[in-house]
Parts: C-alpha cells; structure tokens; sequence
C-alpha cells in the first residue's frame, strides 16, 4: 500500500506542477490578471510565483526537499488566498462565489501542505 503515498504526492504536486508552467507560459495573460487584483510589480510577481510553485510542486512529486517545498507551498498558498481570492470585497454574486470557492482550496492545499510538512514525502522518494 506505500504507493498510495506516491499517488497522493503525484496528484497533490499537479495542480502546482500545471499552473507553474501556466504562469511562465502564459505570462501576458497572468500579468493581466495580477495586475486586476492590484498585485505590486504583476509581471515579476508572475514569473516568481511561478517558479515557487513550479519546484515546489517537483520537489513535493520526487520527494526532494519535501519539508522546504511543503512550508514554501503553505506560504505561498496562505498569501494568494488573502491577496489574490479576496471573496469578502467582491460585490458581484457569482465573482463572490467564484472568489470564495478560490479562497477555501487555497486553505485546504495549505492544509495539506502542513500534513506533507510535518510527516515528510514518505516512500518513494528521491531525498531519502
């Protein structure tokens, strides 16, 4: 049953894996939409978060710096729910609703970001 382990990391890591390449790959539209959200300095911010979760999301998938990449992920997470899923200053129901549902995954991959921090990559992993 260990690869269930695996598993888990695999499909946690693939929300930041995909949207780490979206931010770098789709810089124009990313930047658009930082700068909607009032971000300081959009474009840099895109391209930093970017590569943050980018090799957050590795490092969590082949269990290379798990603890480091997990308290990175919880960081990040924490921050974009507050500043970028700000549901409460949203007057438009359905942006609201949309913002609200953004703010609560945020705190639940934080949450599991926490888990993956304090119990480590488990097997499978290349950081031992």
């Amino acid at each position: 049953m260990e690869w269930i382990v695996l598993l888990g990391r695999f499909l946690y890591s693939l929300i930041f894996i995909l949207s780490g390449i979206g931010h770098l790959t789709q810089m124009e539209m990313m930047t658009q939409y930082a700068q909607a959200k009032g971000l300081p300095a959009a474009r840099a911010m895109v391209v930093l978060t970017g590569v943050v979760i980018l090799l957050g999301g590795l490092g969590i998938l082949l269990g290379i710096y798990v603890k480091l990449a997990a308290l990175v992920l919880f960081v990040f997470l924490l921050v974009a729910a507050f500043t970028m899923h700000a549901f409460w200053k949203e007057s438009d129901a359905m942006a609201k609703a949309t913002e609200q549902a953004m703010f609560m995954k945020n705190l639940a991959l934080a949450g599991a970001a926490l888990l993956i921090f304090y119990f480590g990559s488990g097997p499978f992993s290349l950081g031992g």
